[in-house]
């Protein structure tokens, strides 16, 4: 996937209008007190457990990739879809059926690799549903 980050300002929606998964999941990414915050509200289809009833796991995981690439993408201005070398998510609550809400930030930048932290919340962002820790490479076009 390319992006084209070429204008000086971080362009949010053409970032999410470049990644379909983003639109089956509803995810919409926005800046708020000058980071990067993606929003994804409740839909059925999100459900993995109906007798919790609980968000899938999966959609989790990719909610929190979706925040840390689009994190590494806004600050580095890459052009290429960073790849992800390893991902680890710590899982703490459900994932209640309201609207879920991520944000990233990079731990340490290399010249190849990138060390990226992200949390998934719901009511209350002192309380995260699920944590990301991993290591995206950069790809040199």
């Amino acid at each position: 996937m390319k992006i084209d980050l070429t204008n000086a300002a971080f362009d949010a929606d053409a970032l999410a209008d470049s990644v379909p998964y983003c639109a089956h999941l509803g995810v919409k990414l926005g800046v708020k007190d000058g980071r990067l915050v993606l929003e994804m509200p409740f839909q059925d289809h999100l459900i993995g457990n109906p007798m919790v009833p609980a968000i899938h796991g999966g959609v989790i995981g990719s909610f929190l990739e979706m925040a840390a690439i689009s994190q590494v993408i806004r600050e580095t201005r890459a052009t290429a879809t960073p790849k992800p070398v390893d991902i680890t998510i710590d899982y703490f609550r459900t994932g209640r059926p309201v609207t879920s809400y991520a944000a990233a930030r990079i731990v340490k930048l290399g010249r190849r690799v990138i060390n990226v932290h992200a949390e998934m919340w719901q009511d209350d962002e002192t309380k995260p549903v699920a944590v990301l820790h991993g290591h995206f490479l950069i790809v040199a076009e």
